[in-house]
């Protein structure tokens, strides 16, 4: 299992010694900025705007950029109090300037802050591409994990990994010729805006100033007229809170292993002349069927039984040449993951990621409804509440460890099925995100 190699949210931590990343390297006297959050930018023109909307829904507390240029361009965020100084050069644009031949490549260079990874594909940074590590073992993993995605235009590692088709390049030489690019404050108000806010600040000052003139002086002194009212009995109803779905979600991760697994385990099983059909993986349960070419049913039971496996129930059909059988998974964990992405922003971020694999991937938003629990004392009681989720669906060759660390990085996830088709070698992901 390929360990978490990702920066996010929760990674922003005040107590830096307990990060497992770094945000800078020094390199021929000159410290580069590491392990900025990456996403494409839309408008090269009016920049500043959109920058600013994105950081606050996607990292909280950003207040530093950098914009890279280019066939694809981005920008990067990042928090000053992480050690970010306004003014510092950003790595990752000097290189990736300094390799524009190559529009595809990944990369960890050993330097002495720690193993530097970098990932670009088409052009584009990854969101988790720039990411200086401290520990040669994570950076190793993440480097591994992406070995499975095909047509590298290079590949740059150390050479004492010994990594096939690897080859290992002085970062000091491709940093001094790329293109040097600064992080900058972002800022809440520019130019015009700033103009307009501060015009309706000062109409809105000098309203609130007659207004209390007119009344301290101008206005005659009324004397107030004291009526009993008798006070209200006030009945408390007792409330009941629309639970949030996303506050008992199944972990994420044991759903993923307890698949993976349970699919290995029913695959392994071959009766002989009994061929194996579409394997399908819910969260308590694996489920398939095997079809009789020859044989008999006495050879498909033993099989079963042979295998050393507690099904939950198998039975054949009445014709004797179909055997369907389930096998109960571990219990999952369930645990709170609230969204931290707007509906916008994270369709975004997939379908930018998921292009840069040369993946498809299907999205479609959909509302769920959340009752509140029925007490009958109130008109509270049963209310609704409509939350948004983001809904995907795609197929791959790869199995659910080596999409591991790329799904379970976004908050809010949840799996619906998984399943495998032995024929095709092929698996399919089903699956929602909440958003907010």
């Amino acid at each position: 299992m390929l360990e978490d190699a990702k920066l996010l949210d929760d990674d922003y931590d005040d107590d830096t010694s307990k990060r497992s990343w770094g945000t800078s390297i020094n390199v021929d006297g000159i410290n580069y900025a590491t392990s900025l959050f990456w996403q494409p930018l839309q408008s090269t023109g009016d920049y500043l705007q959109e920058v600013e909307e994105a950081s606050a829904g996607i990292l909280e507390g950003a207040d530093l950029f950098c914009i890279k240029g280019g066939k694809a361009p981005q920008f990067g965020i990042c928090v000053s109090h992480e050690g970010y100084k306004s003014g510092e050069s950003v790595a990752v644009v000097s290189l990736v300037s300094a390799l524009s031949s190559i529009s595809s490549f990944v990369a960890v260079f050993k330097t002495k802050e720690g193993w530097w990874y970098t990932c670009v594909r088409n052009d584009i940074i990854l969101s988790d591409g720039d990411m200086l590590f401290l520990s040669e073992e994570d950076a190793k993993n993440q480097f591994m994990s992406m070995m499975a995605v095909p047509d590298w235009g290079k590949k740059i590692a150390p050479k004492e990994w010994g990594i096939e088709d690897a080859e290992e390049i002085d970062v000091e030489e491709l940093l001094s010729r790329g293109t040097k690019a600064k992080l900058q404050k972002i800022k809440g108000l520019r130019g015009s805006k700033l103009i307009m806010v501060i015009v309706i600040s000062a109409l809105v000052g000098m309203w609130l100033l007659s207004s209390l003139i007119d009344k301290l002086f101008l206005t005659p002194v009324k004397r107030p007229v004291v009526v009993p009212v008798r006070p209200k009995v006030v009945q408390q109803v007792e409330v009941k809170p629309v639970p949030k779905p996303w506050e008992q979600i199944k972990n994420p991760k044991q759903f993923m292993q307890n698949c993976f697994e349970g699919i290995t385990q029913m695959v392994s099983i071959m009766p002989p002349g009994w061929n194996i059909g579409l394997v399908s993986c819910t969260d308590n349960s694996v489920a398939t069927s095997w079809q009789r070419e020859v044989g008999q049913m006495s050879w498909a039971e033993a099989a079963l039984r042979n295998s050393g496996l507690q099904f939950s129930g198998y039975s054949f059909d009445p014709t004797g040449t179909i055997l369907a059988a389930s096998l109960n998974l571990k219990p999952i964990e369930t645990l709170a993951s609230p969204p931290d992405l707007t509906l916008v922003a994270l369709r975004d971020m997939l379908n930018n990621e998921f292009q840069s694999l040369g993946q498809t991937i299907n999205l479609t938003e959909e509302n769920v409804q959340s009752t509140a629990p029925s007490t009958g004392k109130g008109p509270t009681s049963g209310a609704q509440t409509t939350f948004k989720v983001l809904k995907f669906s795609f197929d791959s060759p790869h199995n659910p460890m080596i999409w591991m660390n790329l799904l379970t990085k976004y908050s809010g996830l949840e799996f619906k099925v998984i399943t495998y088709s032995p024929g095709g070698e092929l698996w399919h992901y089903e699956g929602a995100i909440y958003v907010l």
